[in-house]
């Protein structure tokens, strides 16, 4: 894949200036062969497609060892008409199709079922291969597929690991004469032969098969695992540091992390405050202990109590003080040391505004940005459980897991003190956030009117510190940010 641009295209009003394209290549005995642009751009969520590029209008083919193999990029499957059933048409033997398609929970399911039908419509073999790793929010989980013309499959590569998947393949033959003209959707035939002459018979020796599947929760923390890591790694850092209340929410990003870049280069930070409990640094420490990461206890008290007296803040500026204290000092520590400082903030809390600016938000990334808190729950006792399981120390400390969440910045301050109960709230969230549903539908749904409205109304008016937020790994359909684009100025709200 690489950015290309159509010489041929001439400048118009509703068109990408310089018409760049979105395209691929296929390189043959050490010179370009063919090159061909996606066809179909994607224009929702995080892609941006039709604003940026002009669509190939080509059914790419090469003819490979007597086989014609037709060509697709990514969207060129997800939307309907196009090179699928072109590819029917002009006699394709096999259909390759060369994928960045970003990972979302469940998609797994939903990718097979697509790569099935569209090798049925294509009426031959389908290669869907698909780039793992991260770039940004985005995590690309491989899985990629080959299945035969009735959509059986034939290999399935491993999730989130790079490799090498080697397939035997009885393909047929290609006709006499290669495919031209124009066909489907008004595509130009471009056909290219690189090897007209079959390969010798023999005995297939490799018949493919398909990789163990992950489980759901193990599907999700590895994709959280894998976003961090290319976030680091692609950035050139080496290693990271994290605040460490004692909290679960903490825990489960040290625990990511240090599964992420390594235990020895993760450091945590304990800082307790007069507010803070004695178990809060004591469940920090242990989850140093269990997992190897680096660890020091630095109190703010004295900073507090020197901001105290110049300002005499009360309530929430009281509240809120703490937290910035915390987070100057953590930024500190990476300009000195040079890491960076990952965000613990949860999708619970985000969607609420239920966060400090330039607190506990500040950071270079957020591992579980779009997690929700009773998913954070579930992925610690996972992590856990798994651990376990091969025999290893579970590196999250039950007390992190069972205690009542709070933000300890006042005396006996329990996060339902501000918020309803994370069970309740992350079922009303996921149905206006992820699903789109209005007040209506979610209290039709049997939520309470008033809960409903409450919610709804934290949300919208939080969006002006959700985009002050670092980046973090997108794992749902509809992620804050790009995937969810709303004006930070906004007067509509839906009332009562």
């Amino acid at each position: 894949g690489y950015l290309d641009r159509d010489e041929s295209e001439q400048p118009r009003y509703g068109r990408p200036a310089g018409a760049p394209k979105n395209a691929a290549a296929v390189l043959h005995g050490g010179r370009v062969a063919l090159r061909f642009a996606k066809h179909h751009l994607p224009n929702y969520g995080v892609f941006d497609e039709f604003r940026y590029f002009v669509p190939g209008q080509t059914l790419p083919m090469v003819r490979v060892r007597g086989v014609d193999v037709a060509l697709a990029i990514c969207e060129d499957l997800w939307q309907d008409g196009g090179r699928v059933p072109a590819a029917r048409s002009a006699g394709a033997g096999l259909l390759v199709s060369v994928n960045a398609s970003p990972y979302e929970r469940e998609k797994d399911d939903t990718r097979l079922d697509l790569v099935r039908k569209r090798a049925q419509e294509a009426g031959c073999t389908t290669a869907y291969l698909a780039m793992t790793g991260g770039q940004d929010e985005l995590v690309f989980d491989g899985d990629s597929i080959v299945v035969d013309r009735d959509g059986e499959v034939i290999a399935r590569a491993p999730q989130f690991d790079e490799g090498c998947v080697l397939v035997d393949l009885d393909l047929p033959a290609a006709a006499a004469e290669p495919p031209a003209g124009t066909i489907d959707d008004g595509l130009r035939v471009e056909h290219v032969t690189l090897s007209a002459d079959p390969l010798p018979a023999y005995e297939p020796e490799t018949p493919g098969g398909e990789a163990d599947r992950l489980d759901d929760d193990a599907e999700v923390y590895t994709a959280l695992v894998v976003g961090l890591r290319a976030y680091a790694a692609k950035n050139g850092f080496r290693s990271v540091l994290i605040g460490l209340s004692g909290g679960i929410d903490s825990a489960l990003v040290a625990a990511i992390a240090c599964d992420a870049v390594g235990a020895e280069n993760v450091y945590g930070v304990a800082m307790p405050s007069r507010y803070s409990s004695e178990h809060s640094v004591g469940d920090a420490a242990e989850l140093a202990r269990r997992t190897g990461l680096n660890f020091r206890t630095v109190p703010i008290g004295p900073m507090f109590d020197a901001y105290m007296g110049s300002l005499g803040l009360t309530g929430l500026a009281e509240e809120n003080l703490q937290s910035r204290l915390r987070g100057t000092m953590l930024m500190a520590l990476s300009n000195q040391e040079g890491h960076i400082v990952l965000a613990p903030g949860n999708k619970s809390e985000l969607a609420c505004g239920y966060s400090t600016l330039y607190g506990d938000s500040v950071g270079a990334y957020g591992p579980i940005k779009d997690v929700y808190k009773t998913s954070v729950f579930r992925l610690a006792k996972w992590r856990n459980r798994s651990a376990a399981e091969r025999g290893e120390t579970p590196p999250i400390p039950e007390n992190s897991i069972s205690k009542p969440p709070s933000a300890e910045l006042r005396p006996g301050q329990v996060d339902t003190d501000s918020l309803p109960d994370y069970d309740v709230l992350d079922r009303i969230l996921e149905l206006y956030v992820d699903r789109d549903q209005g007040r209506s539908e979610i209290i039709a749904a049997g939520f309470e009117a008033e809960l409903v409205t409450r919610v709804l109304r934290m949300v919208d008016t939080a969006e002006y510190k959700r985009r002050q937020y670092p980046p973090g790994t997108k794992i749902s359909a509809k992620g804050f940010g790009k995937d969810r684009r709303l004006p930070i100025t906004n007067r509509w709200r839906e009332t009562a």
